[in-house]
C-alpha cells in the first residue's frame, strides 16, 4: 500500500469544506478550495499522475479568478 502522507485526506476535507462554504455564499470557499487543489497536485506528484495535476492547477487558477471576481458588478 502506498504512502501519500495524509495528503489525500487533507484534500478530500477541504474540497468538501469549500463546497459547503461556497453553497452558503461564502467567499472563503474559493480559498480553501484552492487549499484543496494545491493538496490535490501534491497528491499527483506523489503518484505520478500528470492529468490529476494538470487539471488541479487549472481549477486553483480558476478558483482565484472565482475569488478575485466576487462581487464586481457586472456592468
Amino acid at each position: 500500500m502506498a504512502e501519500y502522507y495524509g495528503v489525500d485526506w487533507v484534500a478530500m476535507v477541504l474540497t468538501l469544506t469549500a463546497i459547503y462554504l461556497l453553497g452558503n455564499k461564502s467567499r472563503y470557499g474559493f480559498i480553501t478550495m484552492m487549499g484543496g487543489n494545491s493538496c490535490w497536485v501534491a497528491l499527483g506528484i506523489l503518484t505520478g499522475s500528470l492529468g490529476l495535476i494538470a487539471a488541479n492547477v487549472v481549477f486553483l487558477f480558476m478558483n482565484l479568478r472565482g475569488y478575485l471576481k466576487w462581487g464586481q458588478d457586472d456592468s
